[in-house]
């Protein structure tokens, strides 16, 4: 489900969002005024699903604001995740170049607002301006090894450095949209990181209690608060 956006989004507003994702990045503003023109304002509320696994591609889209992730039912029942994305990050390129069914899932982790791009009209673009196609086939590859980083790190860390680092991500992503140093809040459940880190809700949330017991944060329902980010460093290795 999508709702329009109650924010005021007007057309100067889009164009500087999509000339700081990369692949729009070396056009000129007519030209990301152009896709601009094309992009659509839609809203997710926390938990609402942009699309799912398998479902038909024809639609790419930009983070606004809020943040959304990538995962993949395993078929024993867990949930792997992928891939995050906040403010100015892409994602569902590849119904970009076809119109095969969706790899992954893509669920808002927030209330989250995107624009919207179909298929048809960006490849119409590629067409017109091959150094699209160049930035994206560049973004696509940093996809990939940002996955693979992701993958390693669920498979060599422990619990505690991967929560941590998930958490230092959410961090980074906040900053990203304007909250000041300091204090940070970070809108998600313990199985929420759980899952972004790869581990059990339970493991998680026995790291979380050192965390707390340590004035690193402080936790509430759905939400926690980091009080010192630069401390989680400590526990990444």
């Amino acid at each position: 489900m999508w709702y329009p956006s109650p924010m005021a989004t007007t057309s100067e507003d889009t164009i500087a969002l999509l000339a700081r994702v990369p692949i729009f990045s070396t056009l000129v503003e007519e030209d990301v005024a152009r896709v601009a023109e094309v992009a659509v304002p839609r809203r997710f509320e926390a938990g609402e699903v942009v699309f799912r696994e398998g479902d038909q591609s024809g639609t790419c889209y930009v983070v606004r604001s809020g943040q959304a992730r990538a995962v993949r039912d395993h078929s024993d029942g867990r949930t792997i995740t992928l891939a995050t994305f906040g403010p100015g990050d892409i994602f569902g390129e590849l119904a970009l170049f076809d119109d095969e069914r969706r790899s992954a899932t893509v669920e808002a982790l927030g209330r989250t607002e995107l624009i919207a791009i179909l298929g048809g009209d960006m490849r119409r673009l590629l067409g017109q301006h091959p150094q699209i196609a160049v930035k994206l086939l560049v973004a696509l590859g940093r996809r990939l090894r940002e996955t693979n980083a992701r993958l390693a790190r669920q498979s060599f860390q422990t619990v505690q450095s991967r929560v941590a680092t998930v958490l230092a991500e959410l961090v980074a992503s906040a900053r990203a949209q304007g909250d000041a140093d300091g204090d940070v809040l970070i809108t998600a459940t313990q199985t929420d990181l759980a899952q972004l880190a790869g581990s059990s809700r339970e493991s998680a949330s026995r790291f979380l209690a050192v965390l707390e017991r340590a004035g690193v944060i402080t936790q509430g329902r759905g939400k926690l608060i980091v009080h010192d980010p630069s401390a989680l460093e400590g526990y990444v290795y």
